[in-house]
C-alpha cells in the first residue's frame, strides 16, 4: 500500500513516517442536511446523527445514539470503519472530538469532547445565520494553545452535506470550482446542489465582507478549521488535513482571508491527505481547486481500495458510492507511513462490519 503526490513533494509525508499523532474530528451539523436526496452520509431523515455516531464508533467501536451502525440506503457503511480499522492496528496516541455544533451530543466518558457552545448552523437555503468572526476566532485561539505531545496532527471533519456548503463557500469567494466538489454519491445530485447553492448565493449582498458573506454560506467546520490554522502557526504545529474538497474548502478560507489581510502563511508544515476514491472521481478535482491557493500545498492521496476484499457494501466504494470522511484518507495514508498492509486494513475492517 502506497499514496499518491498530488501536489507539492513526498518530503513532508516521508518525514512523518513511524512518527506519533494526534487525531481530531471536527463534527458539526449544517441544516442543509435536511434538504431530500442532497446527501447520502447516514440515515435519511437523521442525517443529523452522522457525526454523533462518527465520534462514537471512532473512539470506542460502537454507536450509542442509535441501535447499529449507520449505513446510507445503499447500504454504505460509514468511514468511520476505515478509520477506526487503522486506529485498532496502529493506533493513534489520542483522540479528540471537537463539537462545532452537535444536535446530539456523543456519549463518551473518557475521551476528550472539547465544546465551543456552537449551534447546529441553519440550511443555506435560508441562509446559514452564522456569525462567522465568532466561529474563526474561536478556531484562531483553539489553535494558538492547543498542545499535542506528538509529532503532528490529523484533522478530520463529519459534516453531513458539508460538500455542497464547501462549494458555495469557494462560490462565494470567486474560485473557479464548477465540477469540482465531490459527493457522497456515485452520481452527484448535481440539480439539487445547485438549486441550494443559487438559493444561498441570493441572499449574499456583493460589497459585504468576507466574514459576513461566509456567515451566509458556510458551516461551522470550515470556519473553524480556517482559524484553527492560521492559529496553529505560532507554534509551527504539523497538520495533515485529513479529507476531500471540504478540507480543500477549508484551505481556500485561509486563502481568502490572508488575501484580505494582506497576510501570508508558511504552509510548509501543512498537508491534505485523501483517498483514492476522491483523487480518481471523475466528478470533481481536489488538485483544481488546490492550485488556486496563492501558498503552497502538500498534498497525497492513499491508493488504498477494496479489491482485496468480497464484502458486497465494502465493494460500493470502489464504485464510487462513498468517497471519504471521519478522516479516512488521512488514516490511510498515516496506516501507510507505519507499515500497514491493504490485506490487513481490509480483513480488519471487514471484522468491524461483521
Amino acid at each position: 500500500m502506497n499514496y499518491e503526490t498530488i501536489l507539492g513533494s513526498v518530503d513532508f509525508l516521508e518525514y512523518l513516517r513511524g512518527k506519533k499523532a494526534t487525531f481530531l474530528l471536527s463534527c458539526s451539523v449544517t441544516k442543509t442536511c435536511e434538504v431530500p436526496n442532497i446527501s447520502q452520509a447516514g440515515i435519511p431523515g437523521k442525517l443529523y446523527l452522522t457525526p454523533t455516531l462518527d465520534s462514537e464508533f471512532l473512539c470506542t467501536k460502537e454507536v450509542r445514539s442509535l441501535d447499529d451502525i449507520a449505513q446510507t440506503p445503499k447500504g454504505v457503511p460509514t468511514p468511520a470503519l476505515i478509520t477506526r480499522a487503522i486506529h485498532e492496528l496502529h493506533p493513534y496516541s489520542n483522540i479528540e472530538i471537537l463539537d462545532l455544533g452537535l444536535q446530539i451530543k456523543p456519549k463518551l466518558d473518557f475521551f476528550k469532547v472539547h465544546n465551543f457552545d456552537l449551534e447546529p448552523s441553519e440550511n443555506i437555503e435560508t441562509g446559514a445565520n452564522i456569525n462567522a468572526m465568532e466561529v474563526f476566532q474561536k478556531g484562531v485561539e483553539f489553535g494558538s494553545y492547543y498542545v499535542t505531545n506528538d509529532d503532528y496532527i490529523i484533522l478530520a471533519e463529519s459534516v453531513p452535506s458539508g460538500t455542497t456548503t464547501a462549494n458555495a463557500v469557494a462560490k462565494v469567494l470567486g474560485y473557479e470550482c464548477e465540477g469540482y466538489f465531490s459527493s457522497s454519491f456515485k452520481n452527484n445530485p448535481n440539480d439539487i446542489k445547485s438549486q441550494v447553492i443559487s438559493r444561498a448565493l441570493n441572499f449574499i449582498n456583493p460589497n459585504s465582507d468576507i466574514f459576513t458573506k461566509l456567515g451566509v454560506v458556510s458551516d461551522n467546520m470550515i470556519l473553524f478549521n480556517a482559524g484553527f490554522i492560521l492559529g496553529s502557526r505560532a507554534k509551527n504545529s504539523k497538520i495533515i488535513l485529513a479529507g476531500g474538497t471540504q478540507m480543500a474548502a477549508v484551505l481556500l478560507v485561509v486563502n481568502s482571508i490572508l488575501q484580505s489581510m494582506e497576510g501570508e502563511i508558511d504552509s510548509t508544515n501543512i498537508a491534505l491527505c485523501t483517498t483514492s476514491w476522491v483523487n480518481k472521481d471523475k466528478n470533481s478535482n481536489i488538485k483544481a481547486l488546490l492550485e488556486q491557493l496563492d501558498f503552497k500545498i502538500n498534498a497525497y492521496a492513499s491508493d488504498f481500495d477494496f479489491s482485496l476484499s468480497s464484502h458486497g457494501a465494502l465493494k460500493l466504494y470502489d464504485e464510487g458510492e462513498a468517497k471519504e470522511g471521519v478522516g479516512c484518507g488521512g488514516a490511510l495514508c498515516y496506516a501507510t507511513l507505519n507499515g500497514l498492509s491493504k490485506q490487513d486494513i481490509t480483513t480488519k475492517i471487514e471484522t468491524l462490519l461483521g
